[in-house]
């Protein structure tokens, strides 16, 4: 008994001290005072030093693309860091290619603030705000897909026809950390009071309090417009569009936009399943074959197994093969996972596409 005794009282002791030593550290080490924060040579900002860049411009309302809130996975988040940045580190070289390391672009989430700092962003990430929404909206269009609408209320947003929003995730039960994710707009530019997005369960943390804690009414946040991915105004042939699952939402958002307009533009949209049952949205695509000039929409099932199903079967790529003219003057459009959009500008410079008509967004 006196050995269990004493052994209890020997790691407490222990543990009191690591406690002791970690908060010295913090205090000590890990406190960098405060240090200058200097953007495009002409904006300073006297920030606490020993964040990452990310969250220090986030606290500064100074908002960074970041699909996976930070993680390092994404590569969004990138900045010229010019002075005061460090040695780039492990985790950022796989997302940086050999021109962007030696213009010394730097992924925020990883980047250090630790000494005075000076940075190049885009100017128009100024332009970038965060909004308080209420949610007006939640629709269960599959098993694992809902379609939420966020109201701004008297706000206004101002987006581009395939660009997203991020949603702040904050701490709930069974979650203490806040995070941010990426989603597109779903929803017409007209629609300035709110937008709509489609979000997929995941399993993860913001899709999980989308889909297990967000109810109709409750307050969130979200900031942007971000993305380089959208709708261009250029030769006026014909589109082709590409997704899967939420990969729909700025697909949607593009085709609504060119039906606002009224663009004399053939169109057509493959769109990637795997059975009847993830289907979604019909009616209004439906809407948008009979009010657009020249669309058509063609979902492709690649595990449907029933013999009602008349309709494409097998993976977009083989679609694409089957109604995509060689040599077409097309323009793309293409959202989804990384290895179908790869497939799909594969299969798009087979039929003579010049990759730099290739649009895509890899989620």
């Amino acid at each position: 008994m006196n050995t269990i005794l004493t052994t209890i009282f020997i790691v407490t002791c222990i543990t009191a001290i690591l406690a002791t030593l970690l908060t010295i550290s913090n205090k000590t080490i890990g406190n960098y005072g405060e240090v200058t924060l200097t953007i495009n040579d002409d904006k300073e900002y006297i920030v606490q030093g020993g964040n990452t860049l990310l969250d220090t411009l986030r606290a500064e309302s100074i908002f960074i693309p970041s699909a996976c809130g930070g993680k390092g996975s994404c590569g969004y988040c990138k900045a010229r860091v010019l002075e005061g940045g460090g040695p780039v580190l492990a985790t950022e070289k796989p997302l940086l290619s050999k021109e962007e390391l030696d213009s010394n672009v730097r992924l925020t989430c990883q980047c250090k603030v630790k000494q005075n700092i000076k940075i190049e962003i885009p100017e128009e990430l100024f332009n970038v705000k965060e909004y308080a929404v209420y949610i007006e909206k939640i629709e269960q269009l599959t098993s694992t897909i809902k379609l939420l609408r966020f109201n701004f209320g008297d706000e206004e947003i101002s987006f581009k026809p395939g660009q997203y929003v991020q949603l702040k995730a904050p701490a709930y039960e069974g979650n203490e950390e806040e995070v941010y994710r990426a989603y597109s707009i779903a929803s017409s530019v007209n629609d300035t009071h709110a937008v709509e997005l489609l979000i997929g369960y995941t399993g993860g943390i913001a899709t999980t309090y989308v889909h297990h804690h967000l109810r109709e009414g409750d307050q969130a946040h979200v900031n942007g417009p971000y993305g380089d991915f959208y709708y261009h105004e250029d030769d006026g042939g014909p589109i082709i569009l590409a997704g899967a699952g939420t990969g729909m939402a700025p697909i949607m958002s593009i085709l609504q936009y060119m039906a606002d307009n009224d663009i004399k533009r053939k169109a057509i949209f493959f769109f990637g399943a795997r059975t009847v049952d993830d289907l979604f949205l019909l009616d209004k695509l439906k809407m948008l074959e009979e009010k657009l000039y020249d669309f058509k929409f063609i979902p492709t099932l690649s595990r449907e197994e029933s013999q009602e199903w008349k309709g494409e079967k097998g993976r977009v790529t083989i679609a694409i093969d089957k109604y995509v003219e060689k040599g077409g003057n097309y323009t793309a459009y293409l959202c989804g996972s990384p290895q179908m959009i790869d497939s799909i500008v594969e299969a798009l410079l087979k039929k003579e596409i010049p990759l730099e008509k290739i649009y895509y967004d890899k989620f």
